[in-house]
């Protein structure tokens, strides 16, 4: 089982041996700790919690410091175990770094898009707009009709429409990444490609297999 957190850094140019020039991005990830194992005959089902980010023990109530033995973390996250079994080893206080990943893992990384705050639906949803000439005033980025009338949805406005409001902000998970470059000396990984989110946000990085 291949898990960490992370926060997302800069990008960069990655050059490999056979002398191919790839975007990647830096992240800073771990140590993390493991804050709990959940198994299937307490809580229903496998799967490991894991705690990231130091920050003041005054930050943290106290039921979280309880749970934590006093350690006091910003950031949590739960892996379920995709078989349906846990790795051996694994057991509440173990700490885990960058070197659990290789150069040519496959790894997916998910983290909280950029937000873009409201926009109209040209911007959000790709519509083309009004027609530019013939009189054409205010209607330029205008949506069109809603429905509304004795229309399809019978006088109100159907439920899924199309229409202007808040644009990002949302969690995205990019599949299919590889691992260029792992420094422990650092804690950081260099993944091939761009991930989700701003400078500095949080990210998790799970490893899916290794890359052929």
């Amino acid at each position: 089982m291949k898990f960490i957190l992370g926060t997302k850094g800069k990008m960069l140019t990655v050059y490999t041996q056979d002398g191919r020039a790839h975007a990647a991005t830096v992240i800073t990830a771990g140590p993390v700790t493991v804050t709990q194992v959940k198994t299937t005959e307490k809580e229903g089902y496998n799967a490991v919690q894991i705690g990231y980010g130091e920050t003041k023990p005054e930050r943290v109530n106290k039921p979280q410091l309880g749970h934590t033995k006093g350690k006091a973390l910003k950031h949590f996250r739960e892996l379920r175990a995709r078989n349906g079994s846990l790795p051996e080893g694994v057991e509440n206080g173990a700490t885990f770094d960058v070197s659990v990943f290789t150069v040519g893992d496959q790894v997916e990384v998910s983290g909280t898009s950029k937000g873009k705050g409201f926009q109209g639906v040209i911007k959000r949803h790709g519509f083309h707009g009004g027609p530019r000439s013939h009189g054409q005033k205010h209607s330029e980025r205008s949506p069109g009709s809603i429905g509304g009338g004795g229309g399809r949805a019978g006088g109100r406005v159907a439920k899924g429409m199309r229409m202007a409001g808040r644009m990002g902000s949302q969690r995205v998970t990019v599949r299919n990444l590889v691992v260029l470059q792992v420094h422990t000396e650092t804690n950081e990984l260099v993944i091939k490609g761009a991930v989700p989110g701003i400078p500095g946000s949080l990210v998790e990085i799970r490893g899916v297999g290794s890359h052929s």
